[in-house]
């Protein structure tokens, strides 16, 4: 079901990448916090890491994932998300 692996990952406005805390990210990925059935698919697994579906869309993902970080002001402005799929290559001991 969780195929697909993702870095999440917050931008600063220097342009440095830091990993967002998998709290957060279990936020998001609660349904009675989204309300919709496309995340029932995903599975935070680490700080900035997430395991998701084949049915979920990233670029909606993405989109709606930073709506939900600025809503909850895990975002300051001027920063952005960055959602990014690992290459299936990788094994969890290389994260």
């Amino acid at each position: 079901m969780f195929s697909r692996k993702l870095t999440i990952e917050r931008i600063d406005a220097a342009g440095a990448a830091h990993r967002c805390a998998i709290a957060q990210i279990d936020n998001f990925a609660m349904r009675n916090f989204t309300n919709d059935a496309v995340y029932d698919d995903t599975l935070p697994i680490a700080d900035g890491l997430l395991e998701v579906g084949l049915r979920v869309p990233l670029d909606r993902l993405c989109i709606d994932l930073e709506d939900w970080f600025r809503r909850k002001s895990y975002l300051a402005p001027g920063e952005r998300l960055r959602v990014t799929e690992v290459a299936a290559t990788l094994t969890q001991a290389q994260f």
